[in-house]
């Protein structure tokens, strides 16, 4: 009877191989729900016939745009995958630039085929590391699609420029903007070292007044504040010799903790002839080594001038410009090539910049200063944005960072593909035939992943009023005859070949957003709990 009991134990143990997964289900189920919630908000935004997203903050302000960086950056999520998603935006946005509402759109596709996956009874692991692969392939097929281009090609930086902007609120200005936007990224392109573009050296200042059209290049520098008049200084000045300080011309102050008691009329007066003299003393050093532009910096010690000393350089003919913020001193100084003078000893000739014209002139409902004639002018450009009201300035500004964006990214990698999901639908087809080579369920999860590409252009033809179905099932037929650049030409609402109307990306963009979908995705299925800690 013993020996019976012995001999059953063994067995029993044996057969117990059940585990409940269902917590980790239920876990990667709610993440998979979180991020497609957050990946449908944006869907409709997609395309240049996309809608576009009115976003109100607490505070009052109102956002309209349809960037797909801006809603999510400005969605306070609280689930933390949905959360991976908007920072999946955010790094799309600074890979590439443009691309972000598409990359997440491509994410939440990959999780639902994913989620099917899952309940068919594919292993999270085994889902992943198909994915991984597959962004591997995509890439090739993107990089076999491409175009190369030369920088000195000017027009296909215009096409792809105006490819970004199409999609924007302001998509109807894309034919002021898009070459606005290439001259001022080839300006500041060093041909030392002609691969790089650093955005920081292309200056956007917003004014409120006039419209889009008005929005212009400048070649030189602006300051958003008028020159100060106190005392009758002058507005216009040629021959400028220009000066950026960082000290004050004022009097000097006590340390906090001391105070100055002053007991009769004849102190006080020298203390007022002191000041003077000290403040005219400045002055004419500034005077004497020619200068006839000041621009000081934002003080926070104490006032930067003061009514006397303005006094004081408006006799010596001297327009000035203060307040100027901090860090816009950097630029400044290398626009104009001069030095920054942190002391009045140290005021000499040669750290002055020159200009043909520094002048002050009307824009909209107030005045701005503007250097142009820059002598030996530094690899900077300026863009003054002009539009009829905030909420327009603000997404113009956004539009052509996006359109910039761009360029530096062909700048990067001097590739470019068809836009209008002729890409999309390629590497699904690619990447289909090629699953058909594998074995196992490496193959049953590529097949799956490859479909689930085609959501670019169903989203495409979906906000552009068109039949999707018939759209996608045209498109694949003529890929699947070899023609690889034909996409959505949403302007005719039919299937054309999208490189013969001018509808360009960057490889870049492509190739970081599957890149990037692909690696948050993978993250997303490899979260099986959920830990919370004080």
């Amino acid at each position: 009877m013993a020996a019976a009991a012995v001999a059953a134990a063994p067995s029993a143990r044996k057969g117990e191989t059940y585990t409940d997964t269902k917590r980790r289900d239920d876990v990667r189920g709610a993440n998979i729900a979180a991020a497609r919630a957050v990946a449908d908000a944006v869907r409709t935004s997609l395309g240049p016939r996309g809608m576009d997203k009115m976003i109100s903050s607490g505070d009052q302000e109102v956002i309209i745009t349809n960037d797909g960086a801006t809603i999510l950056s400005r969605m306070s999520l609280l689930q933390p995958a949905a959360r991976m998603l908007a920072e999946l935006s955010r790094s799309q946005d600074a890979a590439a630039g443009d691309g972000t509402t598409t990359v997440v759109v491509l994410a939440g596709a990959l999780l639902r085929r994913a989620q099917s996956l899952l309940a068919a009874g594919a292993h999270p692991t085994a889902a992943a590391d198909s994915l991984h692969r597959l962004a591997a392939r995509a890439v090739q097929v993107l990089e076999g699609m491409a175009i190369p281009i030369e920088l000195t090609d000017r027009d296909s930086l215009v096409k792809s420029a105006s490819t970004a902007l199409n999609s924007k609120v302001v998509s109807q200005y894309s034919s002021l903007l898009a070459p606005l936007a290439v001259d001022a990224a080839l300006s500041v392109v060093d041909p030392a070292h002609p691969e790089l573009l650093d955005l920081r050296d292309i200056r956007i200042i917003k004014k409120l007044g006039g419209t889009v059209d008005d929005t212009e290049l400048v070649r030189g520098l602006i300051f958003d504040k008028k020159a100060s008049h106190a005392a009758g200084g002058p507005s216009r000045i040629e021959n400028a010799k220009i000066a950026v300080i960082q000290f004050q011309i004022s009097p000097p102050k006590t340390d906090i903790e001391q105070s100055v008691i002053v007991s009769d009329y004849a102190q006080m007066d020298r203390i007022l002839r002191e000041e003077r003299n000290y403040i005219l003393g400045m002055v004419k050093k500034i005077k004497a080594s020619g200068c006839n532009v000041l621009l000081i910096q934002k003080s926070i010690l104490r006032d930067a001038v003061t009514e006397l000393s303005l006094h004081y350089l408006a006799k010596a003919k001297i327009l000035v410009v203060k307040d100027v913020e901090r860090d816009e001193i950097e630029f400044i100084t290398k626009t104009l090539n001069c030095l920054p003078i942190a002391n009045i000893e140290h005021f000499r000739e040669d750290k002055l910049g020159y200009a043909d014209v520094v002048e002050e002139v009307s824009a909209g409902d107030g005045k701005i200063v503007k250097i142009t004639g820059i002598r030996d002018m530094g690899r900077t450009a300026t863009v003054l944005v002009r539009g009829s009201n905030q909420l327009v300035i603000d997404e113009a500004d956004r539009s052509l960072h996006d359109a910039l964006c761009v360029i530096r990214c062909l700048v990067n990698k001097r590739f470019l593909i068809a836009g209008g999901g002729a890409p999309e639908i390629e590497m699904s087809m690619q990447l289909a035939a090629w699953s058909k080579e594998l074995h196992g369920m490496e193959s049953y999860c590529i097949k799956e992943f490859a479909d689930a590409l085609e959501v670019i252009p169903y989203t495409l033809a979906e906000n552009a009023g068109l039949n999707p179905i018939a759209i996608v099932t045209e498109l694949r037929n003529r890929h699947a005859k070899g023609e690889k650049n034909t996409g959505i030409n949403v302007r005719k609402g039919q299937i054309t070949n999208i490189l013969e109307e001018n509808v360009v990306q960057p490889l870049l963009v492509s190739t970081s957003a599957i890149s990037l979908a692909c690696e948050c995705v993978r993250m997303i299925l490899k979260i099986d709990d959920i830990v919370t800690v004080r």
